[in-house]
């Protein structure tokens, strides 16, 4: 039987690797492919086997990406859900690093422009350090717990965590908020690089009509022989590579260069 699962946030290329290679020696598992770029797992397992895979599977990403999370993709038709859902957490950011901006920006004027003793400064600042970072900071956490340290959570609440120590606090507050920008940012482009990658995927036929013996029959194009001849009914896509035989249309060419221009086909083309 085959299975597809949904690893929300992998995007570490090493680790999709380690993965895959880890998966594919479970037991059952007869075949296993990690596409990084749509951030899924497909797989082939036997029947019997089938019972416990998704903690399994969880319990190995989990391993390598503690924040990765896993569950059964939903059937084909119903992402919609996923991207609100994606969309959603971006905008929730995106307010929460706005909320500690201001709450920054007002520490940093208190004690000069607006006057008011050390420690409220320091309150002020250190609540906005908790509000842009908690989550780094309970990454790096669990990271070390897991034997994982030197990652870049480590690192940024390495140095941050100095910075307030050596009294350096607009500055250890200013660090966070960028790198949580730049995060936010990349996470972003990242989303709309593979939203426009499986729009493409999109485009993909999923079957042809193959003529055999005077008869139709509908397989996968990776079926299909080479010499054989295939049936494309109008509004339908080319699955495959081919010679023009008989008949002629528009065909829409926007597989081949992204953009929905027609181009006329006929016998020979």
């Amino acid at each position: 039987m085959k299975k597809e699962y949904l690893l929300k946030g992998l995007d570490c290329a090493n680790c999709s690797a380690i993965i895959q290679r880890e998966v594919a020696q479970l037991e059952g598992v007869r075949d296993c492919a990690v596409n990084l770029m749509k951030q899924t797992l497909s797989l082939e397992v036997d029947a019997a086997h089938a019972a416990g895979l998704t903690e399994r599977i969880a319990a190995i990403v989990h391993g390598h990406e503690p924040d990765v999370q896993v569950r059964e993709a939903a059937p084909r038709g119903h992402g919609a859900h996923g991207e609100e859902a994606e969309e959603d957490d971006s905008r929730r950011r995106l307010l929460r690093l706005a909320f500690g901006a201001l709450i920054f920006v007002l520490g940093a004027l208190t004690g000069g422009v607006i006057p008011a003793p050390a420690p409220l400064r320091l309150a002020v600042l250190l609540a906005a350090y908790v509000v842009l970072g908690y989550d780094v900071l309970l990454r790096a956490g669990k990271n070390i717990v897991r034997g994982h340290v030197f990652d870049e959570n480590f690192l940024m609440g390495l140095s941050t965590v100095g910075a307030f120590l050596i009294g350096e606090y607009p500055e250890a507050v200013a660090v966070m908020l960028f790198y949580q920008l730049g995060e936010l940012f990349q996470d972003m482009a990242v989303h709309r690089s593979r939203r426009s990658i499986t729009e493409l995927m999109d485009l993909r036929p999923e079957a042809a009509t193959v003529s055999r013996n005077g008869e139709l029959s509908v397989l996968p194009p990776e079926e299909v022989a080479v010499g054989e001849t295939i049936l494309v009914r109008p509004g339908e896509k080319i699955p495959l590579d081919g010679v023009v035989l008989s008949g002629s249309s528009l065909l829409d060419t926007r597989a081949l260069t992204g953009e929905s221009v027609p181009r006329s086909a006929r016998p020979g083309d």
